[in-house]
């Protein structure tokens, strides 16, 4: 498994917000956001948004409900933030999470835009089985920020932000 060390000194993790059902033939990739999920979306971004966090860079799954949530988040970044679309996120692994984090050393902070349960997944690797259970007890909700910092020798969860 991947590990990743500072920088980025921040990591946000960010499940994308409600999609909606699949419509007869339409595939899960397509699924957008419903209007819960873009009411989410937006609360997230303004919650975030108050608390002064922008990443530098975003980096989504191309999935149509990660990347409306992901607009969610345009608005209340720096104009400097980049935003990356990453076709692997869609159905990736653990592995596949924590290499684009660990591989983006040249950043202070950086955000993950993705799908359950390897959001789930991720956090966890970064701060560890009871503390993600302590924290999300009934597992990582939709439009559910989590914000990472490094500590002198791991991973703390500074702060969880949802709806």
């Amino acid at each position: 498994m991947t590990r990743i060390l500072p920088p980025p000194s921040r990591i946000y993790l960010l499940r994308h917000a409600e999609a909606q059902r699949a419509a007869p033939g339409q595939k899960d990739f397509d699924r957008p956001l419903n209007d819960n999920g873009y009411a989410a979306a937006e609360i997230v971004a303004d919650e975030a948004a108050e608390k002064g966090y922008k990443p530098e860079l975003i980096i989504s799954s191309t999935a149509l409900r990660c990347r409306q949530t992901t607009e969610a988040i345009r608005r209340i970044v720096s104009p400097s933030t980049e935003f990356r679309f990453v076709d692997a996120i869609y159905n990736g692994t653990l592995d596949i999470y924590l290499s684009l984090i660990a591989s983006q050393n040249d950043r202070q902070s950086v955000m993950l835009v993705a799908h359950n349960p390897t959001i789930e997944q991720t956090l966890e690797a970064l701060i560890g089985h009871e503390a993600l259970g302590r924290t999300l007890p009934h597992g990582f909700p939709t439009a559910g920020l989590a914000v990472v910092d490094a500590t002198t020798s791991s991973w703390s969860l500074t702060d969880f932000i949802t709806e």
